[in-house]
């Protein structure tokens, strides 16, 4: 079974003295690296910005003046025409 450490990509980050320090703080608060710290921050990140375009779809066709299963009626009418 492949984990999320089977690939790993090694990068630079340029972080501001501040952010630095306070990573460093948590770090040592919480026994975890640096690094691994990063991960759980880029892996969170990343969760919240898919949670966020999944739920930009929510409520897409509001405000059209089209019923949208009228429109989907028109559309599959369409196809069995064509066949």
């Amino acid at each position: 079974m492949m984990t999320m450490y089977d690939i790993i990509m090694r990068t630079i980050v340029d972080l501001p003295s501040k952010q630095v320090s306070s990573l460093a703080e948590l770090s040592r608060k919480q026994h975890l690296s640096r690094a691994e710290m990063i991960r759980r921050a880029v892996e969170l990140y990343l969760k919240e910005q898919h949670a966020g375009a999944a739920g930009s779809a929510f409520g897409l066709w509001r405000g059209r003046k089209v019923d949208a299963l009228k429109f989907e009626d028109r559309l599959r009418k369409e196809w069995e025409s064509r066949s």
